[in-house]
């Protein structure tokens, strides 16, 4: 360590929000080079590659070929697949010297097409997995929480190519089950949740997810089965239709200082001719809220869209972007309202919406919305709001949309019990692209009768640099990191506590130097001028798995090594002579 290119920190920098940004920071792993980029001193590197090589070797182990591709990419092929426009703003672009349009990858879909391509010409040449771990660049418009949240980071994206959609989910289970195993090496918590595939497009979606509070991706999962899903691939189970008949017709009252849900609902049950036409009190979830919201297309289109859901719940922006994309959903401006004047902002109702009105918005609703169903809703004036607007009856809506957020208690669309909320950091993603960039890019095979087909394929992502920082979250405690054995920088950490002119320092030398020849990774603390309490705090915080230690024990009779098991906090006083076979054989059983 006296010549490590290191600097601990006591304090974590004021950007550092969550533990793993802290510590990697403050043990001397990253620094933060630019708003979400970051560069890598030694020990982060070392551990950085541990990584890469746990996820490279169970690739090769389930069959899989490394290939690499450039992060400079050429406009052409985006362009062919749509994604050079439906990408957006999230692009990172260029122009070289010529006048040529480049961009940084932040996926490698079509220079895999493209090599297979090139290379395969027949079904002989089929099935075929290759794979990369490759920089990727997403022009993140907030970038946050260290490594988890990035402009540039790691990723290990692999690709199957199959002849037909048998060969497709054989592939697909092979990567499931290499992931599997991988992430039960990197001995990370992790859950599997259907999802949807975003950008990349395709069918059958599963996204590995480390169970966190710290995590950007909510999930559900059921109290009673097995069903478990990202809220944005999650479908609402719609009630049954109800017979509208004998309900009363639709009368607008006068609602005055009733700016909220809450208001509203205490306002009309406080009168007695409001009910509802089967007497119980209006709930939050009686009434329809009428949102609008601008669609910005990639191409620079704009188009508004007004969103109904019940009045107890609001919209998952979330949600509604996954539905929407590539699309962008922004918040209606009040020039958008001015521009709009049959929409009375606050008490916007159905009878300004859909195809045969005055606005001419689209207007889709929650799938809880439906024929026979009795509402409260804004009577699309100021201070009004219409009762007994039902369903079917007053007003036919343009369509259906999962944008309202799920809750805990919420019904399991497998099997009706109640679901709970979670969330979790995305580790990797898996899913069924199908023909579509094949098609977009022309990629045929000679099938077993010599005619043309087009190859099915599949994209399977692991997170590198997110995986590090999922494990660094969740292996730490209140004074540092405490890594996976296979994952840390170093098996042991030797650390001579003692005068710089004393017997430890000959002792922690040797020990370090046997360590090393047995086959071990060995950190050794050898700086001079740093007291025993700096050499300590460091080792908890860098969260080398072993901490040995040659300090007074040394000088006994019968000299001592006092071993330190990070992640138990156990101590153990090991008789020097017998301190490297202890140590080797703790290291190659943990």
């Amino acid at each position: 360590m006296s010549k490590l290119f290191l600097r601990t920190l006591r304090e974590a920098p004021a950007d550092a929000e969550i533990a793993s940004h802290q510590l990697l920071v403050r043990a001397g792993y990253i620094r933060r080079a630019a708003p979400g980029g970051f560069s890598w001193l030694p020990l982060g590197w070392e551990v950085f590659r541990n990584v890469e090589n746990m996820v490279r070797e169970e690739m090769n182990a389930a069959g899989f070929q490394e290939v690499h591709f450039p992060a400079l990419l050429p406009r052409e092929p985006f362009e062919a697949t749509g994604r050079w426009t439906e990408y957006g703003d999230n692009l990172f672009r260029l122009v070289d010297r010529k006048g040529a349009d480049f961009l940084l990858a932040p996926t490698h879909e079509e220079m895999f097409t493209l090599m297979v391509k090139d290379i395969a010409g027949s079904y002989k040449d089929l099935p075929v997995s290759i794979y990369q771990i490759q920089t990727k660049y997403r022009d993140e418009a907030r970038p946050r929480a260290g490594l988890l949240r990035t402009r540039e980071f790691v990723m290990k994206d692999s690709y199957s190519f199959d002849l037909d959609d048998a060969g497709l989910d054989e592939s697909y289970a092979a990567h499931r089950e290499a992931y599997v195993r991988l992430f039960e090496r990197m001995q990370l918590p992790f859950v599997i949740v259907s999802a949807m595939s975003g950008a990349m497009g395709g069918s059958k979606s599963e996204e590995f997810l480390a169970p966190m509070e710290v995590g950007e991706d909510t999930y559900i999962r059921c109290t009673n089965c097995d069903f478990a899903a990202n809220v944005e691939a999650v479908t609402t189970p719609a009630p049954e239709t109800v017979d509208a008949g004998g309900l009363p017709e639709m009368v607008t009252h006068h609602t005055p200082k009733t700016p909220t849900i809450e208001t509203l609902v205490d306002f009309i049950n406080a009168d007695a001719t409001m009910r509802r036409s089967d007497g119980r009190d209006w709930t939050a979830a009686d009434t329809l809220k009428n949102l609008v919201v601008n669609l910005k297309h990639p191409d620079g289109t704009v188009e508004p869209l007004a969103i109904g859901i019940p009045g107890d719940r609001d919209v998952d922006m979330k949600r509604l972007d996954a539905v929407v994309a590539p699309a962008e959903a922004e918040p209606f401006s009040e020039d958008d309202f001015k521009n709009h004047p049959s929409l009375k902002k606050g008490y916007i109702g159905p009878g300004a919406l859909g195809t045969n009105n005055a606005s001419g918005i689209r207007y889709l609703v929650a799938p809880r919305i439906v024929d026979g169903t009795e509402w409260v809703t804004g009577a699309d004036d100021y201070g009004q709001h219409g009762l007994h607007l039902t369903a079917g009856r007053d007003f036919t809506p343009d369509g259906v949309i999962e944008a309202a957020e799920i809750r805990d208690g919420d019904v399991c669309p497998a099997c009706g019990s109640a679901v709970e909320i979670a969330r979790g950091i995305e580790i990797g993603h898996i899913f069924q692209l199908g023909r579509k960039y094949a098609e977009a890019l022309d990629l045929w095979v000679q099938d077993e009768n010599g005619k043309p087909a087009t190859p099915t394929m599949g994209s399977y992502g692991v997170g590198v640099s997110r995986c590090l920082a999922a494990i660094a979250e969740a292996n730490c405690d209140d004074i540092g990191l405490v890594w996976p054995r296979e994952v840390a920088p170093a098996d042991v950490h030797v650390i001579m506590a003692g005068k710089e002119d004393g017997p430890q320092r000959g002792a922690a030398e040797q020990l370090a130097a046997d360590l090393e020849a047995r086959g071990l990774r060995v950190l050794f603390d050898d700086r001079v001028k740093v007291s025993p309490g700096v050499r300590f705090k460091d080792a908890e915080l860098i969260g080398v798995p072993t901490i040995a230690v040659c300090g007074r024990g040394i000088e006994a009779d019968q000299p001592t090594v006092e071993v330190k098991d990070r992640r138990s906090g156990d101590r153990s006083d090991v008789a020097l002579a017998d301190a490297v076979d202890h140590l080797v054989a703790e290291c190659t059983t943990t």
